[in-house]
């Protein structure tokens, strides 16, 4: 990667992307888009350009005044508002990602899509899901997933665009508010914690999902793009996690921090039907092999480190 646009900049994973990887390629090479701008280090800290993603012409412009060789097409509505508004959701998520792949191969670009844990179903194996496995998800969310999984597969194999992407687990991160996922308690939590010493969780005791810590989720984005392809068998869609936990094990994590927080639980119906749909755990095995993904924390290190940085009030 050399000059990369990035979509949907405002986001949780955008927020800290965009930072990320202006500090490793310079400012000046990370173009930052989203559908609005909002005040702050991503739309003030280096270029910065509103963009609808299913605007195939305004996409593919900007990828050329960019000069751009690689596209992050981060831009999507998350699991729990895709409930809400599927119709939004699918147009968004899967004609966003087609509208991202034609300006991409347009010209010339390199593209990374994140995929999740959403896309497997009630029928994949729960508990250290494998990479290769039975995928069919009970959401919206999850449908396009894993349609935008085979279409960038199609995409290299049709017309050899060099097209990459992981399964990402929850990202827990103090820098960027959740924007409307499923996992988003686990930064609730945090910031609940730190500011009350107590927090009611609308995801049930013993619900096990996957997890990874922000730094550790950037980190991997840089380390898939810049692999060398021909040690990528899978090349999409890799499942990578850190850490897997419910609710009472991130309460008794943090309680070593806080000694007195306390963990209620007012179970939302619809987020943990979305939850009970997903893997406990994942083999991220094949990520490992092929590119060398190595989180760095786990949940005790994780939780130091949010608390530290949370605001207290």
């Amino acid at each position: 990667m050399k000059k990369i646009l990035v979509t949907g900049s405002n986001g949780q994973i955008g927020f800290g992307l965009v930072q990320h990887l202006r500090k490793i390629y310079g400012a000046e090479n990370v173009v930052a888009t989203d559908i609005r701008k909002v005040p702050g280090p991503v739309s003030e800290g280096g270029p910065f350009e509103v963009l609808d993603v299913r605007d195939g012409r305004a996409m593919t412009e900007r990828l050329s005044s960019a000069k751009a060789d690689t596209v992050i097409h981060l831009a999507g509505v998350l699991s729990a508002k895709s409930e809400a508004d599927p119709q939004l959701a699918w147009d968004t998520n899967m004609n966003g990602l087609y509208t991202a792949l034609e300006a991409a191969r347009a010209n010339g670009c390199a593209l990374f899509f994140p995929s999740s844990i959403s896309a497997f179903g009630r029928t994949t194996p729960a508990k250290n899901t494998p990479q290769d496995t039975i995928q069919r998800p009970s959401t919206i969310y999850g449908a396009a997933k894993v349609a935008g999984e085979l279409l960038c597969d199609y995409y290299h194999l049709k017309y050899g665009m060099d097209t990459r992407g992981v399964r990402f687990p929850g990202l827990i991160s103090y820098s960027a508010l959740p924007g409307g996922g499923t996992t988003d308690y686990a930064v609730h939590i945090y910031r609940e914690a730190a500011a009350k010493g107590k927090y009611t969780s609308y995801i049930g005791k013993g619900t096990y999902m996957p997890m990874m810590y922000m730094p550790d989720a950037l980190d991997a984005v840089v380390r898939l793009m810049e692999a060398d392809p021909r040690k990528l068998r899978h090349r999409n869609s890799f499942n990578v996690a850190a850490m897997s936990f419910e609710p009472e094990e991130i309460a008794a994590s943090i309680r070593q921090v806080i000694p007195d927080f306390t963990l209620a639980y007012d179970v939302d119906p619809v987020r943990q039907a979305i939850a009970e749909s997903w893997p406990d755990s994942l083999d991220c095995s094949a990520a490992k092999a092929e590119w060398g993904f190595s989180p760095r924390y786990d949940l005790d290190s994780m939780t130091r480190e949010m608390l530290a940085n949370m605001p207290k009030a």
